[in-house]
């Protein structure tokens, strides 16, 4: 196996200052997230990447594998790149996002295989279908649309495609996914990502995957029923604990 996973994780977040360490059912954020890699089948190295001494700390208690990273990172893929550029024999790295505690690990193990079957491919995330109007106008929730082979033709905060005919019946080929929180890299493609400087369209949305298509990358969807719970703000911490006390009540029951 030559696939590591990278968490990034900063203490100042602007919506949810200490997010990483926050209890959810008695663990910190961060511990659900490292829990869910360590159950993927094609990870061969999990660290947690921070600046942070109160998160690193934490991890350590846990017994997570971190690595101390610079303060000056402007965003979680600069973060685990310089933490991918120490590592020696992996050919793929596997960006999971220190906010998405109910994250699939068949979903990690589909990434991975998605970059280990295609030589060409460099870049991969995931995405799932919207189940509620609500979800899909919310600004904080990243929405996708892609081409009928499954590579991403956009990402954005806003509602995408403009439907302009309302008697239109629904179909795939315009209906916009949930991005959920996951990358796949190829580790040479990793390293020429980050030295791209930032891109119009990722300036304006304030999402960096704009940069590879800007600069005309190709990045693989994987589609999965699986839904996206990244916990964004205070108010998301909620569903979460929902999300992760349902697996424990059907065993129960």
């Amino acid at each position: 196996m030559t696939a590591a996973a990278i968490i990034p994780a900063r203490w100042a977040s602007t919506r949810f200052p200490g997010k990483p360490l926050f209890p959810i059912l008695g663990k910190p954020l961060i511990q659900h997230v490292w829990e869910r890699c360590l159950k993927a089948k094609t990870l061969s190295q999990i660290i947690i990447a921070t600046d942070d001494m109160r998160i690193a700390e934490a991890s350590f208690d846990f017994g997570a594998e971190v690595s101390l990273t610079s303060p000056k990172h402007p965003s979680g893929t600069d973060r685990i790149a310089e933490v991918a550029a120490r590592l020696r024999g992996f050919r793929h790295i596997i960006n999971v996002q220190g906010d998405e505690p109910a994250l699939d690990p068949r979903l990690i193990d589909r990434v991975v295989r998605a970059l280990q079957r295609d030589s060409k491919l460099k870049m991969v995330t995931a995405a799932s279908p919207f189940e509620t109007e609500s979800d899909a106008l919310n600004p904080n929730n990243v929405k996708v649309v892609t081409a009928l082979d499954d590579r991403a033709l956009f990402f954005s905060r806003s509602l995408i495609p403009f439907k302009r005919d309302s008697s239109q019946p629904s179909n795939r080929s315009f209906q916009p996914l949930w991005h959920i929180g996951i990358y796949g890299y190829r580790r040479d493609f990793l390293m020429q990502f980050v030295r791209w400087r930032p891109t119009p369209l990722e300036r304006t949305e304030k999402l960096e995957q704009l940069r590879a298509l800007e600069h005309g990358a190709t990045i693989q969807v994987v589609r999965t029923r699986h839904r996206a719970l990244g916990v964004d703000t205070p108010e998301d911490v909620p569903k979460a604990e929902a999300a992760l006390a349902l697996p424990r009540l059907r065993h129960r029951s």
